[in-house]
C-alpha cells in the first residue's frame, strides 16, 4: 500500500523557486534545516526541491520535464488563481474525452505540472 506521494525535483535557484511556488501556485514553503533544500507543501502534496545549479535545466528535458499530475477538487478556482498570479499556462483549462477537466503549466524552473479534476457526467 502506498501511503503518500512526494516529488523530488532539482532546481537551479532555490530562492526563486520558493517564491514561485509560494506566490504563483499558493504553496507553503518549509525550511528543513538544510540550506540546499525546501519543501513546497499544499494540502496533501509535498514537492521536495533541491538546489542543483549545475544540473540540466528542466526546460531542456522536453516532455520529460513533466513530473506530476495533481488532482484537485475545484480546478476552475485554482486555474483562475494561478492565471491571475502570472503562471505560464501551457494547456488552457478544458474538458477532455477521458473524463478529466485539465490544465498544464510550466514552473519558473521549466518543470511542467498537469492539474486535473474528474468531471461529473
Amino acid at each position: 500500500m502506498i501511503k503518500s506521494t512526494k516529488y523530488v525535483i532539482a532546481v537551479l535557484d532555490l530562492e526563486a523557486s520558493a517564491k514561485y511556488y509560494q506566490n504563483i501556485l499558493d504553496f507553503e514553503v518549509r525550511e528543513i534545516g538544510d540550506p540546499g533544500w525546501r519543501f513546497f507543501v499544499k494540502d496533501d502534496c509535498c514537492i521536495m526541491a533541491g538546489e542543483c545549479p549545475d544540473a540540466t535545466p528542466a526546460g531542456g528535458l522536453g516532455d520529460h520535464s513533466y513530473f506530476a499530475y495533481l488532482e484537485l477538487d475545484d480546478i476552475d478556482a485554482y486555474f483562475e488563481t494561478v492565471k491571475a498570479a502570472g503562471g505560464e499556462i501551457l494547456k488552457p483549462l478544458r474538458d477532455e474525452d477521458w473524463g478529466m477537466r485539465e490544465f498544464a503549466l510550466r514552473t519558473i524552473d521549466g518543470h511542467r505540472i498537469m492539474f486535473g479534476q474528474e468531471m461529473d457526467f
